[in-house]
């Protein structure tokens, strides 16, 4: 489901803009729809009012927990159950100034990062808008949610329109602060283009871009399907995108050991990045069955962080939720799918060598 259409029935049932809002507000909001002074029968019309039960089943429905996965971090692993059955992933982030939410966007991934579990399958198919919501929906039953991140199952700018669309939700009726709405994309020049597009009046989102080195050769090996930019290229329309926002760009850095993690890595960072206006996120690995990369040690991932700090690139080093339940990169939804077809996961199909620093 879109919220296009949503919309759509709202009005359809008699709704006029102020209704609408307020019934999108009370689900965006995990509020009940009889919160309040004033009772449904008194600001609704009647046949919206009727019909609200049914409609409130119908996006609760959207997207339903089978499991919880809590972290020792604070932070928690959902496999979250779909209307059709399909299931995604969505990471309550462990607490702190600004509580937050990572969600999906596609059933599947089609980049096919080597390093994660879920491009394994391929794209099995979009998410709608409201189902993108719905996942912001259902987190806020639980814990307050005042971030969301676009970082969870799938490439988002495969998915424009409906991510677009549920951002603009989140950042109006939703009430999330634009900056902590973080659109995340390996870098693909139809996500720029719309993004540079949006106008001030418009909820435009931080930008997070996952780089995770910076030798193009071996990007292409790692992010087999991701368009064919340079690190160069993306971090050149990051920055034009930042500076129009104001928003600095998080550059993502997922840490494999002897991979990406050498010093000819941290020279490569720091001519890309030294003076731009972002921050480096370095997230050592977390480790997916079956797959031949390896997490670095803390102190490596410690002293590599600090290098890039001395060399003048703001850099954070951050915990990767969900590793102590081997929760991470779509092995949650695999084990599902495994048990539903009662067979064990296998390990995907990979390249008779694996993946190393150079060719």
């Amino acid at each position: 489901m879109r919220i296009a259409e949503l919309r759509d029935r709202l009005r359809a049932l008699g709704a006029r803009p102020v209704h609408e809002q307020r019934v999108l507000r009370h689900w965006t909001h995990a509020l009940p729809h009889d919160r309040g002074r004033r009772q449904p029968g008194h600001w609704l019309p009647k046949a919206l009012r009727e019909a609200l039960p049914a409609l409130a089943a119908e996006l609760a429905g959207l997207a339903v927990v089978l499991s919880e996965h809590p972290g020792e971090d604070g932070s928690a692993r959902l496999l979250l159950a779909l209307a059709d059955g399909q299931t995604v992933e969505a990471v309550l982030l462990p607490p702190g100034r600004t509580p937050g939410l990572c969600v999906s966007t596609q059933v599947g991934c089609a980049v096919g990062c080597r390093f994660c579990m879920t491009g394994q399958s391929g794209l099995l198919r979009q998410l709608g808008s409201a189902e993108i919501v719905a996942q912001v929906a259902l987190a806020r039953g639980l814990r307050p949610v005042k971030k969301v991140v676009f970082m969870g199952m799938g490439e988002p700018a495969h998915n424009l329109d409906n991510v677009l669309e549920a951002i603009e939700l989140l950042g109006s009726v939703g009430q999330i602060g634009h900056k902590n709405l973080v659109f995340s994309t390996v870098g693909d020049p139809r996500a720029f283009e719309r993004l540079l597009a949006l106008q001030p009046g418009q909820v435009r989102p931080a930008l997070a871009l996952s780089l995770h080195t910076s030798d193009a050769a071996l990007r292409e090996r790692l992010l087999p399907r991701a368009p064919r930019l340079s690190p160069e290229a993306l971090v050149e329309q990051a920055e034009r995108y930042a500076h129009a926002t104001g928003y600095p760009v998080q550059y993502q850095w997922t840490l494999l050991e002897g991979v990406n993690d050498g010093d000819d890595e941290i020279d490569g960072i720091v001519r890309l990045l030294a003076g731009k206006f972002g921050v480096l996120n370095l997230i050592p690995y977390n480790a997916v069955d079956g797959l031949d990369f390896r997490r670095p040690s803390w102190e490596r991932a410690a002293a590599m962080a600090r290098a890039l700090h001395r060399r003048g690139v703001l850099t954070k080093l951050r915990h990767s939720a969900g590793q102590d339940v081997e929760g991470g990169c779509g092995q949650l939804r695999a084990r599902a799918v495994a048990a539903a077809e009662g067979t064990v996961v296998a390990p995907p199909r990979r390249a008779s060598a694996p993946v190393s620093a150079r060719p």
